[in-house]
């Protein structure tokens, strides 16, 4: 498959880049600054582009058979300038994606947007949700509704705090309102990005993760 990832830069986005290379896919990395992907491979292309401008997105997507979304501020003060930063950037892919007759979608969100809300524990909604990250999951809520609304193949992963190291393969992930560990690795969370552009196992599906 042909996979575009925006957001690739580095953290989880450049994470899926690899993977999706480890299983033999042509991947295309979008970034502000495709030059901090240190990785390089045959089949990698680096792409310098805006997630929030409209037409460097359309360029991008145009000839892949799917994309991942890992896009995101680099500080938490950014949403005070962009408070749209997910659902804008989104809703620009989605109508690439549509414009170019490509249907799989695959976006990064959180655990606790939408009705995820009641697996965290009371204090991490108060505090988190409803306070420090609340800019954040205010749009993470804007986002998920459009990607719901779009009509395309589309997963939406929801890790809970994101830890770096090495991969587990070992992590839960259920489309059930189901309790997972607070806690997931980078590395795992993009195992499970490219088996959701790859397969057709998670159609239509918020899932949690966890591990």
């Amino acid at each position: 498959m042909k996979i575009l990832v925006i957001g690739a830069s580095k953290g989880t986005g450049a994470l899926a880049v690899k993977e999706a290379l480890s299983r033999g896919h042509e991947v295309t990395a979008l970034a502000r600054s495709p030059e901090k992907l240190t990785l390089d491979h045959p089949k990698l292309t680096k792409l310098k582009g805006d997630f929030h401008d409209r037409n460097s997105v359309a360029q991008a997507v145009k000839g892949h058979d799917a994309v991942i979304v890992t896009a995101s501020v680099s500080k938490l003060k950014d949403f005070k300038n962009k408070p749209d930063y997910f659902s804008l950037g989104t809703g620009y892919v989605i109508d690439a994606l549509k414009s170019h007759g490509i249907k799989r979608l695959v976006v990064l969100g959180a655990l606790g947007t939408g009705d995820s809300r009641a697996l965290q524990p009371w204090f991490v909604r108060k505090l988190l949700l409803d306070g420090i990250l609340r800019h954040a999951f205010a749009d993470h809520e804007r986002e998920e509704a459009l990607v719901r609304a779009s009509g395309l193949h589309w997963t939406i992963a929801r890790p809970g705090r994101l830890t770096d190291g090495p991969g587990r393969r070992q992590y839960r992930k259920t489309a059930a309102l189901e309790a997972v560990p607070s806690s997931i690795a980078r590395a795992d969370v993009a195992d499970f990005l490219v088996e959701a552009a790859t397969t057709d196992s998670w159609w239509q599906k918020a899932v949690q993760l966890g591990g």
